[in-house]
């Protein structure tokens, strides 16, 4: 038996069986859901031991209580996250996509620091900008301006001008055609005792899945993120505008 498409779109073309069929399918799935487990831990594995890269270039940010350097974001821990929000110097307000992530950092937050782990987002927008944006959203994490700094050229999420000239952008590891002066990513880094800071990761584009954990709840129900391959996230609005 078979469920045909509704007219709301809700049930397509979806076999209905017996408890005892749906029992077996279900375990086959368990099967490679334990797979894709073990191949997630593996590649986790893979992503801690990548080499380092130390980094000598002083950055400075700006904060709320003036400027801040790269070692300083750390704020007394031995890792950092850095998560590059969407947010030009001539932009009116932040990227719609990059709040849509942004809206799951404050429940990760209140347990990254008791892990060792800072985390920050950094946008080149003033921060005369970036604190209204983030009020109006009611977030509590930490945002840093890294306006005037080379930071976010050094970590291809911001265009240079040569890019825009030529229309090409190097971004998420290779060069292609220029979609937006500013690009979305995730960098980490390390400082040792000595208080020297090491990159240690970076993500950008689809590697920043992980952090949407509205797409994990998404991903268990029928429809999935029901979007347009073509067009993600376009379904996406500010959560003060749905």
């Amino acid at each position: 038996m078979k469920l045909m498409e509704s007219k709301t779109g809700l049930m397509e073309d979806r076999e209905i069986v017996s408890e005892a069929d749906w029992l077996v399918a279900r375990k086959d799935l368990l099967t490679r859901e334990k797979e894709f487990s073990r191949q997630r831990d593996a590649l986790s594995a893979a992503r801690h031991s990548l080499p380092w890269v130390k980094i000598d270039k002083k950055y400075v940010f700006d904060g709320p209580k003036g400027k801040e350097t790269l070692a300083e974001l750390f704020d007394g821990r031995s890792q950092l996250i850095v998560y590059h929000f969407m947010f030009g110097p001539d932009w009116e307000e932040g990227c719609k996509s990059c709040s849509y992530l942004a809206d799951h950092f404050d429940g990760a937050n209140w347990h990254l620091p008791n892990r060792d782990v800072t985390f920050v987002a950094v946008s080149r927008a003033p921060l005369a900008e970036i604190e209204p944006y983030k009020k109006r959203l009611g977030w509590r994490f930490k945002w840093r301006s890294s306006h005037g700094s080379d930071f976010n050229f050094d970590y291809h999420v911001s265009a240079t001008e040569d890019e825009k000239a030529k229309g090409k952008m190097f971004y998420n590891y290779k060069m292609d055609e220029l979609m937006s002066d500013e690009m979305p990513g995730l960098s980490v880094f390390y400082k040792n005792e000595n208080g020297e800071v090491f990159h240690t990761y970076s993500t950008y584009a689809r590697g920043l899945d992980m952090l949407v954990g509205t797409y994990n709840f998404l991903d268990l129900v029928p429809k999935g993120r029901d979007e347009n391959s073509d067009s993600t996230m376009d379904w996406v609005r500010r959560h003060d505008r749905y």
